[in-house]
């Protein structure tokens, strides 16, 4: 297989404090012999264990780039022990357009795992992480919201594994990490995500989704700065004990937690996210926006649990994710 043709700035291995780019060659309309310059920093002191640390995977979603930039601004080598490698932008092109996927070539990030050297910029950044950053890894944290389309009750997630010890590995994690709701996570289609990239090289794997609406609170970023500093120092990176505070423990195994849209129109949200709701509650009417006087269509759960996850804004379409009810795990 070709070398990968992303080139960084920075040395992985040189001790002290880097800022630097991973330059992707990229040949465009606006620069010809250009390239895509994604921002990177690298903290290392001796040996010890290595945690990479992404944000804007989804470019639409803010609270990793802004805790992983204000980390790239606070992180001394003196405080570490081992390596940090802090990527605020993942999908770089996607997060300077504000959209979910990349204006250059409509890749989705977390679709095109393990990636294609000879690919697209999407897949060559891909390929990157899964040949070149991951195999330096021992921790992998990777802070997801719901961007523009989706909003979240604020989790950190573990994935359902066949090797149950690395399961409990990464669930250590999660639990360290210390969102104010833990969820375990059965990916219906994880074929392509990073998540089964890192997974599938052995590593531990924290995701989360801590918001959305295609912005970020001072509550969700404190939660991913405090959760970020958590697994650091889970992981022995950073000296100290985790913060920890009350969790709610849920996982959504059953299909039909997942509540799709069949229709097209204005959405009357009927609860709030952390709701709790029973099985036959109404969730949600969508009116029919195209005429007045049309009886709204009604939506409600087929679980027992807590509202954890809308569909944003109120527009919506057939096909469109409209709600998620979790179900409580003692």
């Amino acid at each position: 297989m070709r070398d990968n043709p992303i080139k960084p700035t920075v040395d992985f291995d040189l001790n002290g404090v880097q800022h630097g780019f991973l330059k992707v060659p990229y040949s465009g309309d606006d620069s010809g012999w250009g390239a895509v310059m994604i921002p990177v920093t690298v903290v290392k002191n001796g040996e010890g264990p290595t945690a990479l640390l992404t944000g804007a995977n989804h470019g639409d979603e803010y609270e990793g780039p802004i805790a992983l930039w204000g980390m790239t601004n606070e992180l001394r080598a003196d405080a570490v022990n081992g390596r940090v490698i802090m990527i605020p932008a993942m999908n770089y092109p996607a997060f300077k357009a504000g959209k979910r996927t990349s204006p250059i070539d409509g890749g989705n990030m977390n679709r095109v795992f393990p990636g294609d050297p000879n690919g697209n910029i999407t897949q060559i950044i891909a390929d990157y992480f899964s040949r070149t950053l991951l195999p330096t890894a021992d921790y992998v944290i990777d802070i997801h919201s719901g961007g523009k389309t989706m909003e979240f009750l604020p989790f950190g997630a573990a994935d359902i594994l066949d090797d149950k010890e690395q399961q409990a590995r990464c669930v250590a994690a999660v639990d360290a990490f210390n969102a104010p709701y833990t969820l375990m996570l059965l990916e219906p289609d994880a074929t392509h995500l990073y998540d089964t990239a890192a997974e599938n090289q052995g590593k531990v794997f924290v995701s989360t989704e801590l918001g959305g609406g295609g912005s970020a609170s001072a509550t969700s970023v404190k939660i991913a700065k405090r959760g970020i500093a958590n697994v650091l120092m889970h992981a022995g990176i950073l000296s100290g004990e985790p913060e920890r505070g009350p969790s709610v423990n849920l996982d959504t195994m059953s299909s039909e937690c997942f509540i799709t849209s069949e229709h097209c129109g204005l959405i009357e949200m009927c609860n709030d996210l952390g709701a709790e709701v029973k099985e036959g509650d109404l969730i949600a009417v969508i009116h029919d926006a195209g005429r007045t006087g049309s009886a709204p269509v009604e939506y409600r759960s087929k679980v027992d649990g807590i509202f954890m996850g809308r569909h944003f804004p109120c527009l919506i379409k057939s096909g469109d994710f409209l709600a998620v009810i979790a179900l409580t795990v003692e």
